[in-house]
């Protein structure tokens, strides 16, 4: 390998401001949602955690398990470059590497489970690149590179913004970039690795006959405008611009088509995270939970805040009723106007006395209704308040003292039906 590369610059121009942007807007999304959910929130990710856990315990079971680890004793030359790879990009904690059988497909990947961090090789691929061994070192720097960069780490803080237009895909594409710049890094020339980054596109048959210079020339067929589109909304760069980054380094990437980016300012990219639609569906099981749990609870807090403010605001009807049946012989009055109460104290509450049952009701629009019936003490002369809920309000949502569901509670007014 060559002189040992610059550090400071294996990294996309925007991917810091990215990387920052994302983790700071992920997890201001996540804390108004446990607080909008009262907490709620807190569950559902611990339960989704779990659910991960498992998930994610699959990909590592079977990296340990099929897999071969590239060790001293097992590939020993393999070994060799990946562990000159680490060293050249000073990575001082490396990874576990493995080989796996790649069955056709021509890449790597880095992953991680509960702090422990694998880089893994295709067969495929390693077979493919056999008279190029700095090939080898491209890919295994690509994939130390995600490590260097943290790149596995907190992308669950990053979830809920992600799948957002322009730049859920410009993160990936950016890391994308950087990988790519750690590859390089890791090679005699930088021929060697476009090249190797070549076979993506060729196949393991044609590779060492692409000519790289053509390649790159191809790249500024990538600022029309579908090619512009299809790459904004996509999570990694089209090859021939990748190839044209490697060898030329200098040379500064065709414009994109800037039409192309009013579409894609509304189009939620929906690629790797998961892949294909992986990002679509982990949305739509967002936006089910939030629906789920910050939709009710919030419901809840509002009903508990109205019927907290229309109980006092109907204590002057109730106090007024008590009276008027103290100086009457026990005798309801007919309507509320013949006490000189407001029949809506207040917004969104509706008074209605009904003198045959000795009943105040609290209408609350669509929340629900309270019952207050008056019972009456003959012998004493004396009286009390009782108060009771009515559908769709629920024992959680009015004070202790209320917590009766009311007598008078029936289906009518949901269904339509008549009471049994």
């Amino acid at each position: 390998m060559s002189d040992e590369p610059d550090l400071v610059h294996l990294e996309s121009p925007n991917e810091r401001s990215l990387a920052t942007l994302t983790l700071a807007a992920g997890t201001l999304i996540w804390l108004l949602l446990i607080v909008g959910s009262f907490g709620g929130m807190l569950l559902l990710l611990g339960i989704g955690f779990v659910v991960y856990l498992f998930l994610h315990s699959a990909l590592a079971a079977w990296i340990e398990g099929n897999g071969v680890e590239i060790g001293e004793r097992q590939l020993p030359a393999l070994h060799a470059r990946f562990a000159a790879c680490c060293e050249r990009l000073q990575v001082r904690e490396p990874p576990r590497a493995f080989l796996l059988n790649g069955n056709g497909r021509l890449e790597g990947f880095a992953t991680r489970f509960l702090g422990h961090r694998f880089v893994v090789l295709r067969g495929d691929l390693v077979d493919a690149l056999e008279p190029l061994p700095d090939g080898i070192d491209f890919y295994l720097g690509r994939e130390l590179g995600h490590v260097r960069m943290h790149h596995l780490s907190l992308q669950f803080l990053r979830w809920p913004v992600l799948w957002l237009p322009l730049l859920g895909a410009a993160y990936a594409r950016a890391k994308e970039g950087t990988a790519d710049l750690h590859g390089r890094a890791c090679v005699d020339e930088p021929a060697h690795a476009a090249r190797a980054l070549a076979l993506l596109g060729t196949g393991r048959g044609r590779w060492q006959d692409v000519d790289l210079d053509a390649l790159c020339d191809q790249a500024r067929a990538t600022g029309g405008f579908w090619l512009s589109f299809h790459e904004l909304t996509g999570g990694t760069p089209w090859l021939t611009r990748r190839v044209l980054r490697l060898l030329r380094s200098e040379a500064e990437l065709p414009p994109r088509h800037p039409l192309a980016w009013i579409p894609a300012a509304i189009t939620p990219y929906v690629g790797r995270a998961g892949g294909g639609w992986g990002m679509l569906v982990a949305l739509y099981a967002l936006m089910s939970l939030v629906t789920a749990v910050a939709v009710p609870a919030w419901e809840t807090h509002q009903a508990k805040v109205l019927v907290s403010q229309a109980i006092p605001a109907a204590q002057p009807a109730l106090r007024a009723v008590q009276a008027y049946v103290a100086a009457h012989d026990n005798h309801m009055p007919a309507d509320l106007a013949e006490l000189h109460v407001a029949e809506s104290p207040m917004k969104d509450v509706q008074l209605e006395l009904v003198p045959e049952q000795n009943l105040l009701t609290i209408a609350l629009g669509r929340t629900g209704k309270l019952d207050f019936r008056l019972d009456v003490d003959t012998s004493s002369g004396g009286s009390r308040w009782t108060c009771m809920y009515r559908h769709p309000l629920r024992e959680d949502e009015v004070p202790r003292d209320c917590q009766q569901p009311s007598e008078f509670d029936t289906d009518d007014e949901d269904s339509g039906g008549s009471e049994p």
